[in-house]
């Protein structure tokens, strides 16, 4: 029989309970190969402070490196009050934001960001630098182990923080530069005058969020990008020529919601809801925002957001006595949009034009889905091909939602394999059939009556839109050889063909798996490239057996299980900030050419060439 004394009560230390509980403070953990891992909100909420400080006009420049692992992050702000340093560091609900006068619309108010920083890392180190003085602390897992003096200086006033997350939490972690990259550019696209420079790198922007949607867009525009701005109050947005989902950056007090909330439906409603006034037509929702592409910022006091790691807004009150969220975005729209269209007539035009054509495209395609005839035979075909999870990424309730995953494999051998091995609670298997169709030239209406992507497209839930994703993570494991890598270069034209917002929102992976396994009697070593493969052999000092995985099947579900699980390796699909999308997809995808055939003659390797 169980006891419960008072033995079983326990108290625990500020830094102890961050430490057991690190979702609760940044989210799900991860390697790094996913931008809302916990080392890239580590860095953000460092970051959020210094950008606080910019926002009251204090310090316009943040200096940022990362150098094996290790974070420094310094600003010229006011620096923290000396004789609070390790309060503000290391003591929970501790902070100057509490105070509006002095923090308004600030991003952060609990005083939590900076002390899970502190409690997460092996090395933490807090400098405040304030009138000719620094006061300097140093940490371990949230605990002091060194309180230097006061000490004179003639550096500037400001913050240096500067940390190393403890890989006893976040196992065989990396930084991704290009997540942190993006993470800078939006900072410096919300905050016009700020200068932020990341190992050597400035970053600076003159035009807020019409340079945002400049440099992320791909591809043709129907028309110039329409920017409206008012005190607390910007957007920018376009549509695309080609493209059939919607796109959104939104942000509140400067924090990106990668996940939306209040204020991006709101956005939605009331694009929707101008755009009928002004044409005095009572348009199909979707066939106005079909191809969107837009980017809004607010400022409000006090947002309440649904997490720590603060992704979607929950706020419905702008402040007390104030407008509702939803009320505010739909006036200011309905008031700078409306006066926008009725001075720019060609911009109305071009916009009309493109509602017309998506509701053409709308109609076509609704007579290929014959919805009420074939959903039930629909989903049985699906219920074939996908092996399904327990959890989805819209159980908003459920706090491991931002670990759920779809593996594409090709084939019933590989996706056998993966299906015996996975995590049946959070990881969910699909499987082709064959090679995709190349879809680079293809048409919405086309690519729907292929079987293989329209039910790929119903098992990730997103054929009206990416906002009811099933998963987070989209993992396409295919086999290492020439006809695995055409599989994934298929299924990759097809998202940033019609689903870029997935490869954009950082959902699309490639699954590594080892191409050889070396092994004695004692021994098991797994090898992702030849050069592992080779330090393997001489490991085990020559006497191996060495086996060539040549693809997914030959690997045992038991072995899967090692691959797939919390030391799974996975590359991010990143498009990076000055690629071209449309000029990638056709040197690849289109129509061959002597330059493309050129590059593969001249890249070609040969397999015997790489086995030893």
């Amino acid at each position: 029989m169980n006891t419960y004394t008072s033995e079983q009560i326990k108290s625990l230390e500020w830094n102890e309970h961050i430490r057991q509980r690190p979702g609760m403070y940044i989210g799900k953990l991860g390697e790094g190969s996913s931008q809302d891992d916990g080392i890239y909100v580590m860095v953000k909420e460092i970051i959020d402070n210094s950008i606080d400080e910019f926002m009251m006009n204090h310090g316009h420049h943040i200096e940022i490196t990362i150098k094996e692992n290790q974070v420094s992050i310094r600003d010229y702000g006011r620096g923290i009050p000396l004789d609070k340093v390790i309060d503000c560091v290391a003591k929970m609900n501790t902070g100057g934001k509490y105070d509006t006068d002095a923090f308004q619309k600030s991003i952060g108010m609990n005083g939590v960001g900076t002390k899970a920083v502190n409690a997460l890392s092996k090395y933490f180190k807090a400098q405040s630098i304030r009138e000719g003085k620094v006061k300097t602390v140093e940490f371990s897992e949230g605990l002091i182990t060194r309180d230097y003096p006061l000490e004179n200086t003639t550096e500037l006033n400001g913050t240096r923080i500067i940390f190393v997350p403890d890989e006893k939490i976040f196992e065989n972690y990396k930084f991704y530069f290009e997540y942190i990259e993006r993470m800078l550019w939006n900072y410096v696209y919300l905050n016009r005058g700020l200068t932020i420079t990341f190992n050597g790198q400035r970053y600076f922007s003159k035009n807020g969020l019409f340079d945002l949607l400049t440099q992320n867009i791909s591809g043709t525009t129907c028309y110039p990008i329409v920017h409206l701005q008012d005190k607390d109050f910007e957007l920018a947005f376009t549509h695309m020529e080609r493209g059939t989902g919607e796109e959104y950056f939104t942000f509140v007090n400067g924090q990106h919601t990668i996940h939306g909330g209040t204020h991006q439906q709101a956005l939605r409603e009331a694009i929707v809801k101008t755009v009928r006034d002004f044409y005095k037509k009572d348009y199909d929702p979707n066939d106005i925002r079909q191809s969107i592409s837009a980017a809004l910022s607010i400022r409000i006091q006090d947002p309440i957001f649904e997490s720590q790691t603060k992704t979607k807004l929950g706020s419905t009150d702008m402040k007390k006595g104030g407008p509702t969220v939803r009320w505010y975005i739909i006036d200011m729209i309905s008031k700078l949009l409306d006066n926008y269209l009725h001075i720019h007539s060609d911009v109305a035009t071009a916009l009309q034009n493109k509602i017309i054509e998506s509701e053409k495209d709308r109609k076509e395609i609704a007579s290929f889905r014959k919805i009420s005839k074939d959903s039930a035979k629909k989903t049985s075909l699906v219920n074939k091909k996908l092996r399904d999870c327990n959890v989805h990424l819209t159980d908003e309730k459920n706090e491991r939602r931002l670990e759920t995953t779809l593996f594409i494999s090709e084939g019933d051998s590989a996706s056998g394999s993966i299906t015996k091995s996975r995590n049946a609670e959070l990881q969910a298997v699909f499987s082709l059939r064959g090679k995709p169709l190349n879809t680079y030239n293809e048409t919405q209406k086309v690519v729907y009556k292929n079987e293989e992507f329209n039910l790929l497209q119903a098992a990730l839930n997103i054929e009206e839109g990416i906002e009811g994703l099933r998963y987070n993570n989209i993992i396409i494991a295919t086999d290492a050889d020439v006809d695995g890598m055409h599989i994934r270069l298929l299924l990759l034209t097809f998202f940033l063909r019609f689903f870029p917002e997935l490869i954009k929102g950082g959902h699309v992976y490639i699954l590594q798996t080892p191409l050889f396994r070396v092994r004695n009697k004692k021994e098991t070593i797994y090898c992702y490239s030849e050069d592992e493969r080779l330090t393997a052999i001489k490991k085990l000092s020559g006497k191996a057996e060495i086996t060539r995985f040549k693809g997914l099947g030959e690997i045992s579900p038991d072995e899967f299980k090692h691959f797939i699980g919390k030391n799974i390796r996975l590359d991010p699909v990143v498009l990076g900030k000055n690629t071209m999308v449309d000029s990638l997809l056709s040197y690849y995808m289109g129509d061959n050419t002597p330059e493309r055939r050129n590059f593969i003659i001249n890249h070609l390797r040969i397999e015997e060439d790489i086995i030893v």
